[in-house]
């Protein structure tokens, strides 16, 4: 039986991928440089200074600093605009009788911030809400699931971790919690495969809140 199910918090609870590659693509356009939307699924899960450095280096950019300062006002104001949460989401967690937490690579103010927006804050309380921050070492590595698992008490195979990218899934295995991807984010492209979740130990992968539902009701 599952009581109690860990979150990843971009791509997962609120819709935020697509407009983290809506403001990198929007960045490197206007600096003359060839980028889509969708190559940015390569780095789902990275934590936004690893990205910036790859791309620094892909395209010879010098200036890391400008480059991090000005994605971050970009992405900072679509944030606030335009952040909404994953389809079906918000009904799953108004309904959950189970103990809800979240993991994330983010950090804790911009999780607080985004809750907020979505209406989520009143789902989750400040102490079940784990973040880079608060860890050594991001995910992939177990840290952030470990903290959360450890603090609470969760018993491992009575938890499920919930995850979009191959980093968060290989972070979740490595606790040592089942893990299911869920692609139910805009990130997910009808194109992209879900290989790559299975390839990192996803026990399964659903498409929708509604198809977590009943996975969960099956356990």
């Amino acid at each position: 039986m599952i009581n109690n199910i860990i979150f990843d918090f971009d791509g997962v609870l609120v819709d935020s991928e697509i407009l983290v590659a809506k403001s990198f693509t929007k960045y490197l356009n206007e600096s003359g440089f060839d980028f889509k939307e969708k190559e940015f699924s390569e780095f789902a899960g990275l934590k936004t200074v690893e990205v910036i450095s790859i791309l620094s280096e892909k395209f010879s950019i010098k200036n890391e600093k400008k480059f991090h300062n000005d994605i971050m006002n970009i992405a900072g104001n679509i944030y606030s605009h335009e952040l909404k949460s994953v389809i079906g989401s918000y009904d799953f967690i108004k309904d959950s009788n189970l103990e809800l937490y979240i993991g994330s690579n983010s950090y804790s103010k911009r999780i607080l911030e985004g809750l907020k927006k979505v209406n989520f804050d009143k789902f989750f309380n400040f102490n079940k809400i784990y973040s880079f921050d608060m860890v050594n070492k991001p995910k992939p590595f177990p840290d952030i699931y470990l903290k959360a698992i450890n603090d609470n008490h969760l018993i491992k195979n009575e938890t499920l971790i919930i995850e979009d990218s191959s980093v968060g899934v290989k972070a979740g295995v490595a606790a040592g919690v089942k893990v299911v991807g869920i692609t139910a984010g805009s990130h997910w492209y009808n194109e992209r495969s879900n290989k790559e979740l299975f390839e990192s130990g996803a026990i399964e992968v659903v498409n929708s809140y509604s198809e977590l539902n009943n996975l969960i009701e099956s356990y």
